[in-house]
């Protein structure tokens, strides 16, 4: 094992909307998050985000952009400034953004949505990314609702570990809720990560992990909407070999879907988020990893998801992923 760690954050902002419901953007959010994410120690080496706007209605109704043209990921990144800055630090994140989906009214933007990779460039370098052509993964069960159906995509980044050019992978994204168009959605009572629709998007985003990642070690992360034991989940670490980090660490028994929450819609609490990986990836722990609810978390509050945030080492001989498609 090569002796130095890395560390992942994985986070459903949820537009930084969550004070208002969701409904709209407000500055106080992206403060709070940025000041939650430069408290962990050590710093994370990659921050991957999902539910982040373009810019919209939605986003600028109430924080105004201080400029013209300025993204909702960019006003974020001004609250990671000044948090670092506060602290009389130099914030060393670069930032990219991957775009899914525009919802138009004529030629108001209503909302946007896409994924966000922050990427520490004191510990590592960006080879390549898809940044201007992010993977769509969305599954149309329905082909006449194509155009209103919330796009699906898979960021993803190929970076080098500064202090040994190690290169590794990361693939982010967000897979859809659970189709009512398909006989199974009616037939089962736990519907999350039960879709046909999700399984298709699984199966895409395992075939492009494949493409791109070959024998070089890869994390994958986001926001699957499918817990533990479902059809997505068992898919994923079954029939594609993927290694939950959670799991891996002692933290969750992938046998119970709802032990360890990770989002929660009024008294209803879900595991939707995951951290997987393949390739040579040996994960160490999850420790700053809380479950949805937990008044104990510095980031209690401020979404309605939590982090995953776990550690990781990348194995000094090369494997080859093991991916079925």
């Amino acid at each position: 094992m090569d002796a130095s760690p890395l560390r992942i954050v994985t986070y459903n902002v949820r537009y930084f909307g969550h004070m208002l419901k969701g409904l709209a953007s407000t500055i106080g959010p992206k403060r709070r998050v940025a000041a939650a994410l430069a408290t962990l120690d050590p710093l994370p080496d990659v921050v991957c985000l999902q539910e982040v706007e373009t810019s919209s209605l939605r986003s600028n109704i109430v924080h105004r952009p201080t400029r013209p043209g300025e993204t909702q990921l960019e006003a974020f990144m001004e609250r990671v400034e000044e948090t670092f800055a506060l602290q009389g630090r130099a914030m060393p994140y670069e930032a990219f953004y991957f775009r899914a989906h525009h919802y138009k009214l004529g030629e108001l933007s209503l909302y946007t949505t896409g994924l966000a990779m922050l990427v520490n460039t004191r510990t590592l370098q960006v080879d390549k990314h898809n940044v201007e052509a992010p993977e769509h993964i969305t599954h149309h069960h329905v082909q006449g609702l194509k155009e209103r159906k919330q796009s699906r995509i898979c960021a993803h980044m190929r970076v080098l570990r500064r202090n040994d050019q190690r290169a590794f992978h990361i693939f982010n994204t967000h897979l859809s809720l659970p189709t009512p168009f398909a006989r199974e959605f009616w037939a089962t009572r736990d519907k999350m990560g039960c879709g046909s629709n999700q399984l298709h998007e699984a199966r895409k985003l395992t075939e492009f992990i494949q493409l791109h990642s070959k024998t070089e070690p890869f994390v994958v992360c986001g926001d699957f909407n499918s817990p533990p034991s479902s059809p997505v989940y068992r898919y994923l670490t079954g029939d594609a070999h993927l290694t939950c980090a959670q799991a891996a660490v002692g933290q969750i028994d992938p046998k119970f879907s709802r032990a360890f929450p990770t989002a929660g819609f009024m008294r209803l609490r879900m595991h939707l988020d995951h951290l997987f990986s393949g390739g040579g990836v040996s994960w160490l722990d999850a420790d700053e990893t809380r479950p949805f609810g937990d008044l104990t978390s510095r980031f209690h509050g401020l979404s309605d998801h939590v982090p995953l945030i776990a550690r990781f080492n990348l194995d000094t001989a090369l494997a080859t992923p093991a991916l079925i498609t």
